[in-house]
Order: C-alpha cells, then structure tokens, then sequence
C-alpha cells in the first residue's frame, strides 16, 4: 500500500470519513471561519496575493490566506480585516496580562530639526525589549510624539520651559494619534504588539523639547541600540537630553551635547544649579557643581564655560526607574 493511501486512510478514520482536504482546512482557522472566494481561481494570482499581503502586514501565511479569502480576494479590504482581528486578540491578551510587571524596555530618543523627543515603552522582559517588533513599537511611539509636538504652534522667540518643553504621561501618550500613514492610536498599537509577543506592556512616558535660534539640544543614549528603519531614532536603557544657549553656531556642538548628556545620565543631577555654587553638600545634586564624568578633577561648570555654551534644562529618563519608585514609596 502507498505512502499517500496509507496517510489518506488514517485520515479518513479520525475523522470519520470526512476528506483530508476538510481536515485541513478546520486546522487552519485561528480567527474566522474559511469562505472560499473567487480568488482561488487563479493560483499565480493568488500567490501573488498571498505575498504582496505578507509583506505588507507581516501576519502569518495561514491569517493572511484567511483574510483574502474572507474578503474575496480584495487586498486592501484583507488588510483591514487583518488588523481588526489582530487587535482583537491584542485586547483580549491585554486585559489578561494587566497587572504583570514592567520594569524591562527601551527608551527611544529621536531629533528632527529643532525638534528633540524622548520616550519610555516598558515590557515584563529584557528578552522582548530585543525583539524587533517591540522596537517597531517604540519608534511608532517615537514618531506619534514627534508629530503631536510638531502639531503646536509655539512662538520660539525665547527660552521658556512651558513653551518649549514638555511631558507626557502613561494616559496622554496611549491616546496620541499613531500618524499620518497608521490608523488609530498609540494605544492600539500597544494592543497589537501585546497581541504578537504575549507580555505585558506599557507606553510610559514622554518627553519632547523646541528650541529657537541660538539654542542646541544635546544628546545621548546609553546602551545604543539604532532603529532599523529609522536613522535617526536611537533606543537604549538611559536617555538624555541636555537644552544649552550659545551665541554663535559652533562645529563641536554635537560632540558637546553628547558629553552634557553622557554626564547627565552618568551623574543622574536633580537641577542646573548655578556656576556660583560651591561643589560639595548639597551642591552635589546641582548638575554645573558636580564634578564632570569624564574628568572629576574639574566640575561640570568648569568644563562648559570655555566653550561658550550655557546650560539651561536637561531631561533624563532611565527604563523602569517611575516603577520601581512608585513601589518603594
């Protein structure tokens, strides 16, 4: 007896007498019951299909195969459906995972022009915080906050911290329109990603800063991770951003800025403080009197007068650490 014949028998006797072929189609029908369409008269086209709704999504062949054929072949209709079924089993897992604990993830730091965001996605481990996906995920974040900030129309003449500077938490970045060319929320999207690598996860905060002529934001990420997508999105575990005032444009602004950040991040200030402070006491708190990361025979202030540059405001933001504070009070 054949190989085939044989297998189609034991198929034949599980199921009690139904075609191996109706066998496999009740294995393959995750979300939605099979409607065979139009589509499946042609096997080019429906490869060709199959593969352009792949790659477009990135969903399973099974789901997609699903979803034209719910959808009579129609791709854009199919991608839709996709989705909505997706976010479904986003919300469901979710609600299920809430409560877990969140202290691993990834800060992403991203600059367009005069324009500088930082935000804090957290996840249950190290291990997804690796993960592509969730890195997808943090610079969709990155991004929504970038064009909710490039949204206002603040007058940049002068160095305001309410003008210029700007945060937002759990709740206001969750709500934030995903973008132009995605539909629905950061929120939703949080439920996809959930949906997709089964941990628990939070957008936690953000911060985002517009500086005028004659101002610089500096920068630095510990841990750097780059984006694979985007060039200038940066992810890590530490974040910093350093606004400085110089009257004139000067070439090593960057490579300062880096510094500014590196030591912000190294030394974890509280405040400016000013260069009249005398370092020691109190005084250590105060980012200019404390003594420079990466010389501390000399204090920050020190290291920043020569080169005509004033401090003005930093942000830092390290993964995890809102948590575990909130869990120690």
């Amino acid at each position: 007896m054949s190989l085939l014949r044989s297998l189609r028998l034991c198929l034949d006797a599980r199921t009690g007498g139904l075609p191996a072929g109706s066998l496999l189609l009740q294995s393959l029908q995750p979300w939605h019951t099979i409607h065979a369409g139009s589509w499946l008269s042609s096997s080019a086209s429906r490869k060709d299909l199959l593969m352009k709704l792949r790659q477009k999504t990135g969903y399973s062949f099974v789901n997609c195969k699903k979803a034209l054929e719910t959808c009579g072949g129609d791709l854009k209709q199919a991608e839709i459906w996709l989705h909505k079924q997706a976010q479904k089993e986003g919300w469901s897992k979710a609600t299920k995972l809430h409560g877990r604990k969140t202290k691993e993830g990834l800060i992403g730091l991203l600059q367009e022009g005069n324009t500088t965001v930082l935000v804090e996605v957290n996840c249950e481990t190290d291990f997804v915080s690796r993960n592509l996906k969730f890195q997808q995920l943090v610079q969709q974040v990155a991004l929504g906050t970038m064009l909710h900030c490039q949204s206002l129309k603040d007058q940049l003449a002068t160095y305001s911290k309410v003008s210029l500077k700007g945060f937002l938490n759990s709740s206001e970045l969750s709500g934030l329109p995903a973008g132009p060319d995605r539909e629905g929320s950061l929120k939703d999207h949080l439920a996809l990603a959930i949906g997709k690598l089964g941990e628990n996860m939070i957008l936690k905060r953000a911060a985002w800063v517009k500086v005028p002529s004659g101002f610089y934001v500096g920068s630095y990420v510990h841990g750097t991770m780059h984006s694979p997508s985007l060039h200038n999105l940066v992810l890590g575990k530490y974040g910093a951003l350093v606004i400085c005032e110089t009257s004139e444009q000067k070439a090593n602004l960057e490579d300062l800025g880096r510094r500014l950040g590196q030591h912000v991040v190294g030394m974890a200030p509280l405040s400016v403080g000013s260069l009249d402070d005398e370092p020691g006491g109190e005084a250590e708190t105060k980012m200019l009197s404390q003594p420079y990361l990466l010389d501390p025979s000399i204090t920050l202030g020190q290291y920043v007068q020569p080169h005509g540059v004033s401090v003005v405001d930093f942000v830092r933001f390290e993964c995890g650490e809102v948590e575990e504070a909130t869990e120690a009070e």
